[in-house]
């Protein structure tokens, strides 16, 4: 039996595109499997350290890698841990959760502290809606994916969280988990 060469032409490119569209995919996981990439390495069976002081007893879970930084910005001293997935198959990451702690002799209260933080993030006062919350005996502001709190003079703290990810609840326990640890 003899194949026409326009046959074997259009025999092979449907035999190449095929190949390609099942090497370009990959195997197909089940729809609840969570990436290797997205699975959580902070678990609160496991010690978490403390940062600048404060105590972290509550985490959602999924969470990424931790990172410490230290900065400075206006006089005002920041110490954060920052928690990131990744990376991705594209090859970048993205922050789950940042906690931090804000001190500063400028941060007298709290609203000394959200006129500090409109500045900071670059936020227009008229625009920013601000809504009041407790985090636990302190008066603080959330708004999106974060939460700001004064705890007193020159001490603040603030949490942030991948609204994508992670709910308001998420954002909330690991606030009222984020504190001052407390001396024995």
């Amino acid at each position: 039996m003899r194949i026409s060469p326009r046959r074997r032409i259009v025999t092979g490119i449907v035999l190449g595109v095929t190949v390609f569209a099942a090497l370009a995919t990959g195997p197909v996981a089940p729809a609840s499997a969570v990436p290797h990439w997205a699975q959580s390495s902070a678990h609160l069976s496991e010690p978490v350290r403390p940062l600048d002081g404060f105590a972290i007893t509550h985490l959602p879970a999924g969470l990424g890698s931790p990172s410490d930084f230290e900065y400075e910005w206006e006089d005002v001293s920041f110490h954060s841990r920052v928690w990131e997935t990744g990376p991705d198959p594209e090859g970048a990451t993205k922050v789950d959760l940042t906690v931090k702690t804000v001190r500063g002799a400028g941060i007298t209260d709290l609203e000394a502290l959200r006129t500090f933080l409109t500045e900071y993030h670059e936020k227009d006062p008229a625009d920013w809606k601000l809504t009041a919350v407790q985090v636990g005996p302190y008066s603080g502001y959330t708004v999106d994916n974060q939460v700001f709190w004064f705890l007193s003079p020159g001490l603040a703290a603030e949490v942030s969280i991948d609204r994508d990810r992670f709910t308001e609840d998420d954002l909330l326990q690991t606030a009222a988990g984020f504190r001052p640890e407390t001396s024995a």
